[in-house]
């Protein structure tokens, strides 16, 4: 890719991003998404291939059908109410429509299908794009506009989400599509307690970026794409060997590891609030998701793939990846449990 290019790509992904979160204005909100989505469609394709051009298709179908239901709400808000500030919409279809789009755009159930597809055809770190920091635009709009969305609507949407999200990856064994139906899983529980606590959705979002980062860059540290590859690390990485079965505790939430703070956080502010049935169900349905991260783990940790002396001295050779930001991302994505109080605070 041309420099000049590259650099202006990765300038206009974070600046998207920024304009929405920054933004008071409906427009403004419409461009920051669009901008962001046309920047990362020629970073899907940076491997030229028949796989990543069907995924950035899908990605760009998707996306735009999204921002068209958006740009669409927000016509016909300006046209009921004359006005384009940023205000929960007064009338009810138009908070559907609009949930509708932002819930295109998260890849939430019932329109996730996209997500575990798109991430499948791509590489690990435009994977970790999507998964990451595609999601804070939209999950930005959504804390803005909770109040107007129907509880009952949104309760659903959450539920389905999770449970989706912990059924599909059962049966995969493709690392990027389990860490897509993660995500699906993730934001279920971020909007299970929006309506009750809107901090703590935020709190969630952030520990689940800090998660999939650190897990998604040791996967591209060893150039893990599926489960029979785990089976290499011991060989080559074997320091990473004990690193990655925490990181995936982490992410299906056991303590005493990070992971545990946002589902704490949500099953006890739930509960503070008269619902029993709702954090039992979830937890119930989570569990789920612990099955597929103890084969991963079982893959790494507990198997030894057939290889030749070669590849056993691998670790001997230098090693051209940089990943500086991997060990703080480690520690905090499986150490920062003991000051989940102090976060709950703030």
């Amino acid at each position: 890719m041309n420099p000049l290019a590259h650099l202006i790509i990765s300038l206009t992904i974070p600046m998207g991003t920024m304009i929405t979160i920054l933004s008071s204005h409906w427009f403004l909100v419409w461009t920051g998404l669009e901008l962001n989505m046309l920047a990362i469609m020629p970073t899907l394709t940076k491997n030229t291939n028949p796989r990543s051009t069907e995924a950035s298709t899908k990605y760009f179908l998707t996306q735009a059908s999204a921002s068209m239901i958006l740009l669409m709400t927000i016509f016909l808000n300006n046209l009921l109410y004359g006005q384009w500030t940023i205000n929960p919409p007064s009338n009810q279809v138009l908070s559907t429509m609009m949930l509708i789009a932002l819930v295109l755009k998260l890849g939430m159930a019932p329109l996730h299908f996209w997500l575990p597809e798109v991430t499948q055809g791509i590489p690990l770190i435009p994977t970790m794009l999507i998964l990451t920091w595609q999601k804070l635009a939209p999950m930005s709009i959504i804390i803005q506009i909770f109040p107007s969305i129907n509880s009952n609507t949104l309760l659903m949407i959450s539920l389905m989400s999770i449970m989706i999200g912990s059924w599909g990856g059962l049966n995969q064994t493709q690392l990027r599509k389990i860490l897509a139906y993660s995500s699906i899983t993730h934001m279920g529980w971020m909007m299970a307690v929006l309506f009750y606590n809107p901090n703590i959705t935020a709190l969630s979002l952030l520990i689940y970026i800090f998660l999939t980062i650190s897990t998604l860059m040791t996967f591209y540290l060893n150039s893990n794409t599926t489960t029979l590859s785990l089976s290499h690390t011991w060989n080559k990485l074997t320091w990473v060997m004990p690193m990655i079965p925490m990181m995936m505790m982490s992410l299906g939430g056991l303590p005493p590891l990070t992971g545990f703070s946002p589902k704490w956080a949500i099953m006890q502010e739930i509960t503070k609030n008269n619902s029993l049935i709702l954090p039992l169900t979830m937890t119930m349905l989570t569990l789920m998701n612990l099955y597929f991260y103890m084969r991963l783990t079982y893959s790494i940790s507990m198997t030894m793939f057939p290889t030749s002396n070669n590849t056993k001295i691998s670790w001997q050779l230098k090693y051209l990846k940089s990943t500086p930001l991997l060990p703080p991302l480690m520690i905090s994505s499986s150490l920062l449990l003991p000051v989940t109080p102090l976060m709950l605070m703030t």
